[in-house]
């Protein structure tokens, strides 16, 4: 296996603050001190982080088309993100972005969040947005959408560890969190080392304290800092940069997954219209992108076609990185999917139905296993939790034989079609029919590459960059083609349901998934049959989706059968489509590399896995690939498109580096040359 720098913590929900208020100011119990000052703690953040770190001229100056990037130590209340928020919308220019970054050990609940934040009228619209998508208090990266232009990255858990495990770097500093005197674990050089890395040169920083721990560990990071005027009773406070942060050694064991350059990305070809396709396209065009996907049928033609999905996730009993991936594509989905339905007009039928997912087990080893799982992930009952009957049956809405299941309350069913097809439906993005026949770049190998999309009606297309997310077929072009990929057959099942057969309340997933009536029709299904790419409906993959159904919701089948419902493959409608998995069942989400340069570069690791070249890994440049999710997209797609869009413009990542590394289409050459292993193009 790959070489793995910082392992992550366990999965565990972390502790929310015991509070005491002064009317709407909360004070601390664990740190006996406040979070802000209740009169001016507003007065106090603008003097003391924006106005010490330039902020509002520094806004108006912004051109980059990158955004710009402030980092705080210490997310509280939000008063100071928010505040920064609001002089942005005020100073910079309507092209510019932000990007805000926060870690918090102990996250407010949202309404302690709501009651503090009460205390500033002024900021009552970008609390609103806050508190809207406000996360369960999990450790780990939550992206926030709070604007077409403003992002805001929550890291829970501890500050130190947050930063560094950090892929991105900031232009501003706010070293905020309790005083030193009250809050000694986080003012370490530890910290001021991980911020000193992840900041971009000249980066500014600002801070309420003059402590002595804290001007040495900033002087020993490589920080330039002076004293400057404090606020109110404080008489001075402390400021400064840093003119050359320090490289980042992280990659010293994995030189392979160093990111690409950064090119010009004003026009991006998306191959491939289904869910990650059209993801990863809306996405891109919300950073002010020109799309144009090019799919050679229909948006939601392949796999993301049918009426309902599932969102739902199957985690693993020990913590790896594939579920902690799956989790926070879960979590984030969940957040991405509520946002676009609550956007969404009263008269148009919902994109997502947060009914919640009960997810089944299926024989003694299974029960144990989701036992463990609860055992060693201690996560909020508001993510998941576990059930036995009765209380299966009360929460599905239907009787329930099975002896366990994980209830997870948030997630649901989608309508996949619906949504590609919404997803495609926004300024800047054009869906051009045809299929790509092959991809070339032209210019010289040092300047910005442009590529050219050869489509098999001879037409030709240009663009600065190229994302490929044309699932099973994403490795039949030249740059991708020994990447392992296979292909994997599911059909789903469609059942008119009689008046007096309700069917399930909630998403039923076991060995398939059964989803609520849609219209008076049940979906269940789907079939998995790998290694197989045929597209037609078939008797034989009806029977098994209705075997399937019969032991997850024996109850239901006997209702339809003393409805006078015959269920057999006859009197069923379906819809039958391949996706893509990879060997280790996790997607491709990252720039697709040379692969014979990787085995040239690395071509030592097959006699001694600790001999790496100090080489950092070549990619084709400005070329990407998101495959590979399998039946799993609509969980992992929308943050894998967050994963790609934030490489090409600049921005820091929505997971954690070594997260953002498990994902890396070249992860597979790496593992194989370890292995002693010769590549190939499909999965075993």
């Amino acid at each position: 296996m790959t070489q793995r720098p910082n392992a992550l913590p366990p999965l565990a929900a972390l502790t929310t603050p015991t509070l005491t208020w002064n009317d709407a100011a909360p004070h601390s119990a664990a740190f006996d001190d406040v979070y802000f000052t209740r009169g001016d703690g507003r007065a106090e953040t603008e003097h003391v982080f924006i106005g010490a770190n330039r902020l509002p001229e520094r806004f108006a100056a912004w051109v980059e088309p990158r955004p710009f990037v402030i980092g705080e130590t210490g997310f509280g209340t939000g008063l100071n993100m928010l505040s920064a928020w609001a002089c942005f919308e005020k100073h910079a220019a309507p092209t510019a972005r932000l990007h805000l970054l926060s870690t918090e050990k102990f996250p407010f609940e949202r309404e302690a969040l709501e009651r503090a934040l009460g205390s500033w009228p002024s900021l009552a619209v970008y609390a609103q947005a806050l508190c809207a998508q406000w996360p369960d208090a999990v450790g780990g990266i939550h992206r926030l959408h709070l604007t077409e232009r403003v992002i805001l990255d929550l890291h829970f858990g501890d500050t130190t560890e947050r930063l560094s495990q950090l892929d991105g770097q900031v232009d501003a500093w706010f070293l905020d969190g309790f005083a030193p005197s009250k809050n000694p674990d986080m003012w370490q050089p530890e910290l001021f080392n991980a911020m000193a890395a992840r900041s971009r040169p000249g980066a500014t920083f600002a801070t309420f304290t003059c402590a002595g721990i804290v001007k040495r560990g900033l002087k020993a990071a490589g920080f330039h800092w002076k004293k400057v005027p404090g606020y109110g009773r404080k008489r001075e406070m402390l400021a400064g940069h840093i003119e050359a942060p320090p490289a980042d050694q992280r990659r010293d064991n994995t030189p392979w997954f160093t990111p690409p350059p950064v090119l010009p990305a004003k026009h991006v070809a998306v191959i491939g219209a289904g869910m990650a396709g059209a993801s990863v396209a809306a996405a891109l065009a919300r950073r002010g992108i020109q799309v144009t996907v090019v799919e050679r049928e229909a948006p939601g033609a392949g796999g993301s076609g049918n009426r309902q999905g599932a969102l739902y996730v199957k985690l693993a009993a020990e913590t790896n990185y594939q579920s902690r991936v799956y989790l926070a594509g879960l979590l984030y989905s969940q957040r991405w999917l509520a946002l676009k339905r609550s956007l969404q007009t009263s008269s148009t039928a919902p994109l997502f139905t947060p009914c919640g997912v009960v997810q089944l087990t299926t024989s003694d080893k299974e029960t144990r296993r989701q036992q463990r799982f609860v055992e060693q992930h201690p996560l909020p009952s508001e993510v998941v939790t576990a059930l036995e009957p009765p209380t299966l049956t009360e929460t599905a809405g239907i009787a329930i034989s099975a002896p366990h299941g994980l209830f997870y309350p948030q997630a649901g069913w989608v309508r996949p079609k619906a949504l590609c097809e919404h997803l495609l439906n926004q300024p800047g993005v054009t869906l051009q029919h045809g299929e790509v026949d092959s991809l070339a770049r032209s210019g010289i190998p040092s300047a910005a590459p442009t590529w050219r999309l050869h489509l098999t009606d001879g037409s030709t297309l240009e663009a600065d960059q190229v994302v490929i997310a044309s699932a099973h077929l994403a490795n039949r072009f030249a740059q991708t083609a020994e990447l392992p990929l296979q292909s994997v057959r599911g059909q789903i099942s469609e059942l008119t349901l009689p008046d007096e057969v309700a069917g399930p309340t909630r998403v039923v997933c076991a060995g398939g998934y059964v989803a609520p009536a849609l219209d008076g029709v049940l979906t269940f299904g789907a079939s998995f049959i790998p290694n197989n790419a045929t597209h037609n409906v078939t008797d034989d993959d009806h029977q098994r989706n209705i075997d399937e159904l019969g032991q997850t919701l024996p109850a239901l089948v006997t209702e339809l059968e003393q409805a006078g419902i015959e269920l057999t493959p006859e009197h069923l409608q379906g819809r039958a489509a391949v996706r893509a998995a990879s060997p280790d069942k996790s997607p491709y989400a990252g720039p697709v590399p040379v692969a014979q340069a990787w085995r040239n570069d690395y071509s030592l690791l097959a006699k001694d896995a600790t001999r790496v070249a100090d080489k950092h890994g070549e990619h084709h440049p400005g070329l990407w690939i998101t495959a590979a999710h399998g039946s799993r997209g609509l969980a992992s797609a929308p943050l894998c498109a967050e994963v790609i869009a934030s490489r090409i413009c600049d921005e820091p990542m929505p997971l954690e580096a070594p997260l953002v590394d498990h994902l890396h289409p070249g992860r597979r050459i790496i593992s194989a040359l370890i292995r002693g292993e010769k590549q190939k193009n499909t999965a075993s």
